[in-house]
């Protein structure tokens, strides 16, 4: 089902009701969970008044950084 899924994606028609964007989002390695969900909860504190917005891109950069420079994509 995910297989089919993912292979039967539509860009231009991304969600049932109709929006003014396009585009899916897949990324296919096992960090992209870990760092969507710290991304998420940093800009939740941003959205929420809890950290400035300059403040959660700076920090979801950085996690982002360090987790993909542990899993090898960046030397």
């Amino acid at each position: 089902m995910t297989i089919d899924s993912i292979n039967t994606a539509d860009p231009t028609h991304p969600t049932v009701k109709p929006v003014p964007y396009v585009g899916v989002q897949f990324v296919a390695i096992p960090e992209f969970q870990g760092i969507a969900t710290s991304v998420g909860q940093i800009f939740s504190a941003a959205l929420s008044g809890d950290s400035s917005v300059d403040d959660a891109l700076k920090s979801a950069q950085s996690v982002t950084t360090r987790e993909m420079t542990k899993a090898g994509y960046i030397k």
